[in-house]
């Protein structure tokens, strides 16, 4: 009879825990978010994104951008890159980037990034529209 005790009291111990126990996320539960996806063509714009978890639709400051890169592959000109320098932000969870959009046209900017916390790299590729006002 005390051994049915001890392996229900170890049962409700393990399922206790369980429960209380975070679960962990996933990369692929992050996104980037064009803030504004129409730009003005000119030099010296900024690109803003921000980063959420899909889950929760939370904010996600602090994540490490490892690589970047804008291009014109939706027009058919991935070999058309303008160079972009990443630039503080205003706000928690959003990452600015200046560049230069040299052509009225599709945009395609990529990002690479390291979410604190978790394994693995974020890359994203979003679509922009560089217009002429």
């Amino acid at each position: 009879m005390s051994k049915a005790l001890l392996l229900a009291a170890c049962g409700a111990a393990s399922l206790a825990f369980a429960s209380t126990t975070p679960v962990l996320a996933d990369i692929r539960d992050y996104e980037f978010q064009l803030v504004t996806p129409e730009v003005t063509q000119a030099n010296g714009v900024f690109v803003e994104v921000r980063l959420v978890n899909k889950k929760t639709g939370a904010p996600v400051p602090d994540a490490v951008i490892v690589a970047k890169r804008i291009d014109m592959a939706p027009d058919g000109m991935e070999m058309m890159a303008s160079k972009i320098d990443a630039v503080p932000a205003d706000n928690p969870g959003h990452y600015r980037f200046r560049t230069d959009l040299t052509m009225e046209g599709g945009w395609r900017l990529s990002l690479g990034a390291k979410v604190q916390g978790e394994t693995g790299t974020l890359e994203s590729r979003l679509i922009l529209k560089a217009v002429r006002k």
